[in-house]
């Protein structure tokens, strides 16, 4: 709760004392947020620790999302819940993955949302040309792309770490990041950073 507290509190001082776009502080809080699950991998940290953090960052999501203290957390140009989404999928995740100690499929999934969700959104407001339109959401190709791409290093590099087979690997990643963007695309109401996480781990968790 303290990396926690010290991301939100840095992103909120980006957001009141610069001139950076709302839009680009939710980034930092989003991708960097969700490095916790790397720290809490390493140093095994137990499950109702996680389950916990969940539970805080999940009601404080929901008072940001009706009354807005925290602009940097819920700054997304459309109504959405996807920082509520965002804290219950680690939920979810650490409930399933970690009490039966494969703690790689719960890190595979929240990564594959913080990095690869997280990515889409900067390269395709920055770099994206070709556009298109998902139930009213605009998407664009080259944000799309970036999260097959991080999608596949992310389960790629996890999956050798905990020492899966080359070809397997390749299969799962390839798929994996396949099935991630698809997910991505649909994301009315911030849906996405719930399917995302928990599309990637699961599908992750029955390949291997």
């Amino acid at each position: 709760m303290i990396y926690l507290g010290a991301i939100i509190s840095l992103a909120e001082g980006i957001n009141h004392l610069t001139n950076y776009d709302a839009e680009f502080t939710r980034k930092i809080v989003h991708i960097s947020s969700g490095n916790i699950i790397l720290i809490a991998w390493w140093f095994k940290l137990p499950t109702w620790v996680l389950l916990s953090a969940s539970l805080i960052a999940s009601f404080i999501a929901l008072i940001s999302y009706f009354f807005p203290i925290l602009p940097s957390i819920n700054s997304v140009r459309r109504k959405s819940l996807g920082t509520f989404f965002y804290a219950v999928s680690i939920g979810i995740l650490t409930h399933w993955f970690w009490t039966i100690n494969k703690p790689q499929y719960t890190t595979i999934g929240i990564l594959i949302m913080a990095w690869g969700d997280g990515m889409a959104a900067v390269i395709g407001t920055r770099f994206g040309r070709h556009s298109y339109q998902i139930f009213g959401t605009k998407k664009s190709l080259e944000g799309s792309i970036t999260v097959m791409c991080i999608s596949f290093l992310i389960t790629s590099v996890i999956l050798f770490i905990t020492g899966e087979s080359i070809n397997l690997i390749l299969i799962t990643s390839v798929l994996v990041s396949s099935i991630a963007a698809g997910l991505e695309v649909f994301s009315k109401w911030g849906i996405d950073n719930l399917t995302v996480p928990l599309g990637s781990a699961i599908v992750t968790f029955y390949l291997t």
